[in-house]
């Protein structure tokens, strides 16, 4: 009795690395050109609006990071500096997300305020901060006496954010509710990109944290099902790039993006043409 469930858990274990295995693989190859996409697609954004997103750029770079080391964990000689550097990755990545969803949120809540406190400078000082925060936890990490404190305290500074990320899009939908300013079509692009940050932490990052915690009070170290989900979120931030655009013409990359948001803003133009001329025909 004992000898078989031995070979069911030896079966179980067996599946889970090769499905780990795949996973890193896949999303490896498949993240990273498209976060290299991104990037080069973010360079004729600045160009064309002069306008730099230092969040949205720099949570690209978190995430090639984490994809980068998708093939070393996988070997057993640097598992443990890989590990340790993803860690760094997703740290940053889900500091960025906030930063993310913080300017898009003051955008619409204080626009003056916004407009005029707008600084890339600030935004540099804001990102360097955030890079500072995983190397300190990091540190904090080794000095605490065990790996399941460890895995209980990453889990609690990566579940800070989800409060913020829902506030954050709640304010900007209450804000907008009450807004005539602000077009139709950046609505849409504030709204889409708040939801993508928030759908993106819920749905991927949460697992991962739910993960650590169990580990951490059953010290089971084989539950991976959060790893997993965790995997897919450098292939979502992207995404990103759709809302950060303006028009068809800005930009020479991601050209089926660029053809889907270009038809929603001439659709937009064409109705408000439409409902103009209807005016004018009604006063005559």
């Amino acid at each position: 009795m004992d000898a078989s469930l031995c070979n069911i858990s030896d079966d179980i274990a067996s599946n889970s690395s090769l499905v780990e295995t795949i996973v890193q693989w896949t999303t490896f190859s498949i993240g990273f050109p498209l976060i290299c996409l991104s990037i080069y697609a973010m360079y004729f954004l600045i160009r064309a609006d002069h306008i730099a997103p230092v969040y949205v750029i720099n949570l690209l770079i978190a995430d090639l990071i984490q994809i980068c080391m998708r093939p070393i964990i996988l070997s057993v000689s640097w598992k443990f500096i890989a590990t340790m550097i993803e860690f760094f990755g997703i740290s940053a990545s889900v500091g960025f997300m906030v930063c993310v969803a913080l300017e898009r949120y003051l955008v619409i809540a204080f626009p003056l305020w916004y407009r005029f406190r707008r600084n890339i400078k600030y935004s540099l000082i804001v990102s360097s901060f955030i890079w500072v925060v995983p190397f300190i936890q990091i540190y904090m990490f080794h000095l605490t006496p065990t790996s399941e404190i460890s895995l209980i305290l990453f889990a609690v500074s990566l579940l800070i954010p989800f409060p913020l990320l829902v506030f954050f899009l709640v304010g900007t939908l209450k804000a907008l509710s009450v807004s005539i300013s602000v077009p139709a079509v950046e609505q849409r692009r504030i709204i889409g990109t708040l939801a993508l940050v928030l759908g993106n932490y819920t749905v991927l990052f949460l697992p991962l944290i739910i993960q650590y915690l169990i580990s951490a009070v059953t010290c089971q170290k084989d539950v991976m099902i959060g790893t997993i989900f965790e995997s897919f979120s450098p292939l979502v931030d992207p995404l990103l790039y759709v809302f950060m655009r303006k028009g068809a013409k800005d930009t020479l990359a991601f050209p089926c993006f660029d053809k889907l948001m270009g038809d929603q803003e001439q659709s937009q133009v064409t109705n408000t043409m439409t409902i103009t001329d209807s005016g004018v025909e009604g006063s005559r």
